[in-house]
């Protein structure tokens, strides 16, 4: 009998582990702690896991906390909410892909040490082949038992799969919901905007309206008082007046060479011998009231010839004489008739935003002006302005309180072609037009635009209320 010698034994175990054990990565330096109980199952101890709570806690956990958050969370919130909880289960299923690795690295181990420990039981004899049968016993149970957890493993998975199925499936609707509450607000956002939009124009449209209306019917009411003074002054008691001057003129050293139309020219002429030349007498031209009740100054109009302007128009015109002392009226025989063609031609006009006319300065405060050389008159809806190419002479809103406008009241040939202007105090000026319809246009239009601005153009020392009726 052959005597086997304990060292021998030893060395050939310690060679046979350390050849199973040279290529596999063990999770603890000391082998697991198991006792086998009935039917050789294994009873693992109880020990402490340092790594945190089981997979299946945290996600319940999880699970509890959005639960009670659901309802009281708003929309953007519970969308965030979802998206932190989406990343958790990712976590978690990463996790998991470890602790699979983990146990397949297990299932290696346990083979080959079974195998280690088949080789030693066919070596071995006697009491130390009993422990490597018990060895042997014990990994197989703990092969049963991994196997076991894998299936824990598998269902966690799926488990935790589903959960992230679900909190995926959330998260889109939430995000969903977040986008269609966003499009709803831009939508009532936009509702809102177009809502304000459209009472500003309306409230825009009305004003507009209401300038308009305001206007035609300052217009209609300026036409119906020319129209009834008009009628007034054919009628008394103009009427009986008229022919109480036409006999006071019969009996005048001096008469009226025109009857008087808006464009023309009034002369003042003697009719008898004994009449002194106008030269040498004082002179001073009168407008008669609509009702012909009293006498208006025209200031400065004190020549023998007098150009009506479109103020004059159906009004009677007095011109006083006084030679030697003495005192000789001399009336037209008729109201100032309107220029034919005039009021269209305003009317044309007044269509664009500013009217233009060629004039030459004749007089500038109140003196000749040496140069005949033309200058553009421009007649706006705000302002008036006198240039000659890009220099200015004359810029001046009609708020100007000290603008005065009027027909030449000064005489000469050109009275019906010129019409003063003051575009400031202390700056006038004296202007040529072309034509006696385009200077009598040119001071309709003036006085319109300054009356829209609510300013009155008057003549020096002229009534205001005059331009009115």
């Amino acid at each position: 009998m052959t005597k086997v010698s304990p060292e021998v034994d030893d060395e050939t175990q310690t060679q046979a582990v350390l050849s199973v054990s040279a290529d596999v990565s063990f999770a603890s330096n000391q082998f697991p702690k198991y006792k086998l109980g009935p039917d050789n199952q294994i009873l693992d101890e109880a020990t402490v896991d340092s790594k945190g709570p089981p997979l299946k806690e945290v996600v319940a956990q999880e699970t509890e906390q959005l639960s009670e958050q659901h309802r009281r969370l708003s929309v953007r919130d519970l969308a965030s909410k979802f998206d932190k909880n989406l990343s958790a289960a990712a976590k978690l299923s990463d996790e998991a892909k470890l602790r699979e690795v983990a146990s397949l690295e297990g299932h290696v181990l346990l083979k080959k040490l079974r195998d280690a420990l088949e080789y030693l039981r066919g070596r071995l004899g006697g009491r130390n082949k009993e422990d490597v049968e018990k060895a042997i016993s014990m990994v197989e149970a703990m092969a049963v038992k991994l196997t076991q957890n894998e299936g824990e493993l598998i269902q966690e998975k799926f488990e935790v799969k589903k959960l992230a199925n679900f909190l995926k499936q959330a998260s889109e609707d939430a995000k969903k919901l977040v986008n269609q509450e966003r499009s709803f607000a831009c939508a009532e956002i936009e509702s809102a905007k177009a809502v304000v939009r459209r009472i500003g124009e309306a409230l825009d449209e009305q004003e507009r309206v209401s300038l308009t209306s305001g206007k035609q019917e300052m217009e209609e009411m300026m036409e119906e008082i020319q129209q009834a003074r008009r009628i007034r002054l054919l009628h008394h008691p103009c009427k009986l007046m008229l022919k109480k001057w036409a006999e006071e003129n019969k009996l005048s050293l001096y008469a009226l060479g025109d009857s008087g139309n808006l464009g023309s020219i009034i002369r003042l002429q003697p009719c008898s011998e004994e009449a002194m030349e106008l030269s040498k007498c004082s002179i001073q031209w009168y407008r008669l009231s609509s009702q012909c009740s009293r006498r208006e100054l025209i200031s400065g109009a004190n020549k023998s010839v007098y150009a009506p302007e479109p103020i004059d128009v159906g009004r009677i015109l007095q011109v006083d004489i006084i030679s030697n002392g003495q005192k000789s009226t001399v009336t037209t025989a008729c109201p100032v008739q309107p220029a034919v063609g005039l009021e269209g031609y305003v009317e044309t006009l007044s269509q664009k935003s500013n009217s233009e006319f060629s004039v030459v300065i004749s007089q500038m405060n109140g003196r000749n002006y040496s140069s005949h050389s033309a200058h553009l008159l421009r007649v706006g809806k705000t302002r008036m302005k006198l240039s000659k190419g890009w220099i200015t002479k004359a810029r001046d809103a009609y708020s100007s309180t000290s603008m005065q406008i009027c027909g030449f009241r000064g005489g000469g040939n050109l009275a019906a072609k010129s019409l003063f202007w003051q575009s400031r105090k202390g700056q006038s000026f004296v202007l040529v037009f072309e034509s006696e319809r385009e200077r009598n246009a040119a001071i309709v239009l003036a006085r319109r635009y300054a009356l829209d601005c609510n300013v009155v153009l008057a003549g020096p020392d002229d009534q205001a209320s005059l331009y009115l009726l």
